[in-house]
């Protein structure tokens, strides 16, 4: 996030390392803390806090260096089909998105570049402790997160990855712990 504030930063810390103390199903925590912490500041005080969007500005160099890190870093820790699967489904939906909504395929497609969604889909959708287990059931849910989104899009949710995630999450980590 974002803000011009102190507070929100340290509400957000707060918010996030409690829920995945206090919010927990069968010894496990179920929700990303940092995703948990995030969408609650952006749903309760959007007037504090923002996400991030134009902080290196058309700059390409910064994007490249966070997609060349990201890929490394998610296919070291074998989560790599996870965020390929949900690239994909983003680009399959921002395509149906801008049939339904009217507008060009690039403009659908370009959050995808931007600082929030990179840092999403690198270290939000593919951390190992909220996922599921099998390889077949994160590319699964990985889709689910971006079909809820392509929903929540539609509906003009300005934050939808993080809702997203926020809802299909911890619901994915509950059956598969059932």
């Amino acid at each position: 996030v974002r803000s011009t504030f102190i507070w929100p930063f340290l509400l957000t810390s707060v918010i996030s390392i409690m829920s995945k103390y206090v919010l927990r199903y069968k010894e496990r925590h179920i929700w990303n803390p940092s995703n948990f912490g995030i969408s609650w500041m952006l749903m309760f005080a959007p007037f504090s806090v923002a996400g991030l969007s134009v902080q290196w500005g058309n700059n390409m160099i910064p994007m490249l260096v966070i997609w060349m890190l990201g890929l490394v870093i998610v296919w070291r820790v074998k989560r790599l089909h996870i965020t390929l699967t949900y690239v994909l489904s983003f680009v399959i939906f921002s395509w149906l998105r801008s049939l339904i909504s009217g507008h060009a395929f690039m403009a659908e497609l370009a959050p995808l570049t931007g600082p929030m969604y990179q840092l999403f889909i690198f270290f939000m959708i593919t951390d190992p402790a909220t996922t599921v287990k099998s390889k077949k059931g994160q590319m699964l849910v990985a889709f689910l997160i971006a079909l809820t989104e392509f929903i929540l899009r539609l509906n003009e949710f300005i934050y939808a990855p993080f809702y997203a995630l926020f809802i299909v999450g911890p619901v994915a980590m509950v059956i598969d712990l059932y």
